[in-house]
C-alpha cells in the first residue's frame, strides 16, 4: 500500500497556469455569463475602463511615432480593441487559445496581431511598449520572476494590479489561477524583493478606488 502512494505521489503534477486560466473562462469564475468570453470587472467596468483608456491614450498620443505595443494578457480585449488605433502594431497576447481564436475572428485590423503565448515561457514578440493588466496579480513568484526577466527588451512598461490601500507587505507567493493577492493582504510590486526591476523613472498614472470592492486598482508606467 505504502509503494503504491508512494507512486501516486510522484506522478502528481502541479495545475498548468494555462490549464487554470481556461477554466476560468470555461465556468465564468469573473463573472459575466451572457458573455462567450469575459475578463472580469477590471475589464468592463467604467469606473475602471474609461480612467485607464484616459491615461494610456494620452501616453501613446505623447510620441512623435506611434508605438509597438505589445498586450501581454489581453484578456477578452475590451480593453485592447480602443487603444490599437493609437499604435503602429499592436501585438495580443493571452494563454488560452480558445479566446484568442475568437478575439481573432471578431476584431480586425492591418497592424493587430494575436498570439497564443504563455509570457512566463514563451519568447514575446518585439515592441516599444508592454501592458500588464490584472494579469501578475494571478501568477506565482516563479511565473512573476520569469516575466520580469524578458521585460528589459522593453522601453516602457505600464502596469496595472489590484492592491490593498495603504500600507502592505509586497509579493506575498501565491498559485497561479483565479485568485490574487489581496486575500493575503499583499500585492505586485515590480521595484520589490524579490523581482527588483531595475527601472529609470516611475510615474504612477492612475489609482482608482471600487466602492464595491476591496483594494485600489493602481496603475504604473516605468521606464525601462
Amino acid at each position: 500500500m505504502k509503494e503504491k502512494e508512494n507512486k501516486s505521489k510522484s506522478i502528481k503534477k502541479p495545475w498548468p497556469t494555462k490549464d487554470a486560466m481556461e477554466q476560468v473562462y470555461e465556468m465564468k469564475l469573473w463573472g459575466g455569463r451572457s458573455f462567450d468570453f469575459y475578463s472580469g470587472i477590471g475589464s468592463h467596468h467604467v469606473e475602471v475602463v474609461n480612467p485607464y483608456l484616459e491615461v494610456v491614450i494620452s501616453f501613446l498620443n505623447s510620441f512623435h511615432n506611434e508605438l509597438t505595443l505589445c498586450d501581454l494578457g489581453c484578456g477578452d480585449f475590451n480593453i485592447g480593441k480602443e487603444l490599437v488605433n493609437y499604435t503602429r502594431k499592436y501585438h495580443a497576447i493571452d494563454i488560452v487559445a480558445g479566446l484568442i481564436k475568437r478575439n481573432t475572428e471578431k476584431y480586425k485590423e492591418d497592424h493587430l496581431e494575436f498570439h497564443c503565448l504563455d509570457i512566463a515561457v514563451d519568447d514575446l514578440p518585439f515592441g516599444d511598449c508592454a501592458l500588464l493588466r490584472h494579469v501578475l496579480q494571478h501568477l506565482s513568484n516563479t511565473e512573476i520572476q520569469r516575466i520580469v526577466s524578458k521585460l528589459s527588451n522593453f522601453e516602457y512598461i505600464i502596469i496595472t494590479e489590484h492592491v490593498p490601500e495603504g500600507d502592505f507587505i509586497p509579493n506575498k507567493d501565491i498559485i497561479s489561477g483565479q485568485g490574487i493577492r489581496l486575500k493575503k493582504k499583499s500585492g505586485v510590486n515590480l521595484i520589490a524583493a524579490p523581482f527588483n526591476l531595475k527601472v529609470k523613472e516611475e510615474t504612477q498614472l492612475l489609482s482608482v478606488i471600487l466602492n464595491d470592492q476591496k483594494g485600489i486598482i493602481v496603475t504604473t508606467l516605468y521606464k525601462i
